[in-house]
């Protein structure tokens, strides 16, 4: 049987939320920080998760080995603002059991 995972994730204003993730809902980071209201309405996942304008952009702060970044990813973020090595796509991010630990901390809108 799947369960949650916690993933604590900073949002754009420094303030850190730990959240509980379903592992059986098909989810991605994207959607988990739009479920819990961490940014704006409007401001993460404006392409609807379709890794096409990097509003969803994040930085991995935690050790927590993540899905190889695909193509169309890795092309949004080339072109993308403030990019650190550690920067992912929250859209491309599927919520795993895998992911127990994983902490994130959104990118400043572009």
């Amino acid at each position: 049987m799947a369960q949650d995972i916690t993933v604590k994730i900073t949002d754009r204003e420094g303030v850190l939320h730990e959240v509980q993730a379903p592992t059986d809902m098909a989810m991605n980071v994207m959607e988990l920080c739009r479920s819990y209201e961490i940014a704006p309405e409007g401001t993460i996942g404006v392409c609807g998760g379709m890794a096409m304008c990097a509003s969803c952009q994040c930085y991995v702060t935690s050790g927590v080995e993540l899905p190889e970044m695909a193509d169309d990813e890795e092309a949004m973020l080339s072109e993308a603002f403030h990019v650190k090595p550690n920067s992912r796509l929250g859209c491309q991010i599927p919520i795993t059991e895998e992911l127990e630990g994983l902490e994130i901390e959104l990118a400043p809108e572009s």
